[in-house]
């Protein structure tokens, strides 16, 4: 529970401290004192965003400090879930620079506004004066029952599975519309494939044929320049390596009497050894190459193929072209894998459609059985607060899986016998719809646990004996956990364990808690006016019990 809140340098607060009571904390004022100043800076404690009106001098920083016995909230889990520091008492704090920088604390450490706004949710829930607004919100009405049903984790759980089957979904329709885009071009990928498979292309073919169909093409000068070399080297008597075969003889014959001769005669029979190695391989080619005008042809055709296949494709050789065939090959098979592909993700879907429906329909029969005592705990609460002839029902509408389920909510009410209910926020009166909130508040706030709750003006548009029944509404509430009140009415503010009051001195908001005294002559004058008589007082004192 909230035990202690500082603010200073806020709005039109210059400094303020304030310890409240565990149960029924009552504050109340004059219409423009400032009470709902209060509920700004707590909502700036709790993660609210600055909308640039925090600071009230421009020289000093802005300050909210608040202090909460959490201790027996079982809160370690989601501390640890928020990478803090559990402390059975934690300190909060929010300061607000001149320039508008903003800065947070949980503790000594320093933390986002989303980690406030995370762990505010499990300390205070502040019921402001608009709030009456959101019975009209689908969003409102689910929670309420999966609060009241216990379904949270079941309410988890079906967001993981409902998050799954979108996935799956779209999964699906992703792949549907990449084969129906593919499938425009099979017909066209297949006449590629069967194309290029047809032409048969080796890696690098193109060198090879170029060079084939240079030596073709020049068939005759090569026979004739080999066919002249194998003449000078091997012609009989003039040719080189017989008169070399002759010069080595001489050189042998010489060299008993010049040693240096045999070295010469042995690298010159190495020449005549390569000479001879070279005239065969002349010989060769004279025997071999020859003229070939067909098979010309045919490696001037496969070439001008392959070179047509490359500026098809947009190709700079052999080796892109088989790439491509590759890749059209792999479009192709996934073409041909396409519904196999297809029936296993609409058998995902279809899984995913089963789990999520199952968790669906548990959520709904867990809200249809927790409906009729929760539709009974509201009407007590509302034949306590003045509407003995009113009827609150839940209202259930079966349909297609969507993101909340399979169910629409409707909160059905009439404060009038003999009439059928309707959807609240249709028919209700301000004044009935603050006691409806009222009595949902109360119930749903006890199923939550939470430590406090704060409510603001939430008695609007009822007085009288009704005012006194909202009061001990309010006031039991209290017995089992904190409430602060912003109250104008005189019945509810009698109940309060503490009262304390807002009031303006020269521009600026102050607060203080009343004596019992105190509370009496202003619980009077909320009953008369400024001008406070001794009937007023008489009958504050029997409000408060003095």
């Amino acid at each position: 529970m909230l035990r202690t809140l500082s603010v200073e340098n806020y709005a039109l607060i210059d400094h303020l401290e304030v310890e409240f009571d565990s149960h029924l904390n009552i504050i109340t004022g004059q219409t423009g004192a400032g009470k709902s100043i209060l509920l700004g800076a707590l909502s700036l404690l709790l993660g609210a965003r600055n909308e640039g009106a925090a600071i009230k001098e421009n020289t000093r920083n802005c300050v909210v400090e608040a202090t909460f016995d959490i201790d027996g909230l079982n809160l370690e889990q989601i501390f640890d879930e928020l990478d803090l520091d559990y402390e059975p008492q934690i300190t909060i704090r929010r300061i607000i620079t001149p320039a508008g920088k903003s800065r947070a604390f949980v503790g000594d450490m320093p933390v986002q506004l989303t980690t406030l706004k995370s762990l505010g949710e499990y300390l205070i829930d502040i019921h402001s004066q608009h709030s009456n607004l959101i019975l009209a919100s689908e969003s409102f009405r689910l929670e309420a029952l999966d609060t009241i049903a216990a379904c949270t984790e079941l309410r988890s759980q079906y967001n993981k599975a409902y998050a799954e089957l979108t996935k799956a979904q779209s999964a699906l329709a992703e792949a549907q519309q990449s084969i129906l885009s593919a499938r425009k071009e099979e017909e066209w990928l297949r006449y590629q494939v069967e194309e290029l498979k047809g032409a048969a292309i080796k890696d690098g073919e193109e060198a090879e044929l170029e060079v084939k169909i240079a030596t073709l093409a020049n068939a005759e000068s090569i026979a004739e320049a080999y066919g002249a070399l194998h003449q000078s080297l091997t012609e009989e008597e003039s040719g080189v390596v017989a008169q070399l075969v002759q010069r080595t003889k001489a050189l042998k014959a010489i060299a008993e009497h010049y040693p240096e001769a045999q070295q010469a005669a042995e690298r010159l029979a190495s020449v005549v050894i390569e000479l001879q190695d070279l005239d065969s391989t002349a010989e060769q080619v004279v025997e071999t190459i020859e003229s070939d005008p067909e098979l010309l042809d045919k490696y001037n055709n496969r070439l001008e193929l392959l070179y047509s296949l490359c500026r098809k494709h947009h190709a700079e050789s052999t080796s892109e072209l088989i790439a491509i065939y590759k890749n059209y090959s792999t479009q192709l098979e996934s073409i041909d894998r396409a519904d196999e592909n297809i029936a296993e993700l609409q058998r995902a879907v279809e899984a995913a459609t089963a789990h999520a429906t199952e968790l669906a329909q548990s959520i709904f029969k867990a809200h249809q059985a927790a409906a009729p005592a929760f539709e009974r705990s509201v009407e007590s609460i509302l034949h306590k607060v003045g509407m003995e002839s009113a009827k609150f029902q839940i209202g259930f509408t079966t349909t297609p899986l969507t993101a909340v389920g399979i169910e629409k909510i409707d909160f059905l009410f009439t404060a009038n016998e003999g009439h059928s209910p309707r959807a609240i926020e249709k028919i209700a009166s301000g004044g009935e719809m603050s006691r409806v909130m009222l009595a949902l508040k109360s119930i749903i706030s006890r199923s939550l646990a939470l430590p406090t709750i704060i409510f603001d003006e939430i008695d609007t548009g009822v007085s009288g004996s009704v005012a006194n029944a909202v009061g001990e509404v309010i006031a039991e509430l209290s017995a089992t956990m904190q409430v602060i009140d912003i109250t104008h009415l005189p019945q509810v503010a009698s109940k309060g364990n503490r009262h304390y009051l807002v009031y303006k001195s020269e521009s600026t908001t102050n607060m203080r808690q009343l004596s019992d005294s105190e509370s009496i002559t202003e619980i009077a004058k909320m009953l008369s006016g400024e001008n406070i008589t001794d009937a007023a007082i008489e009958q504050a004192q029997i409000l408060l019990g003095k």
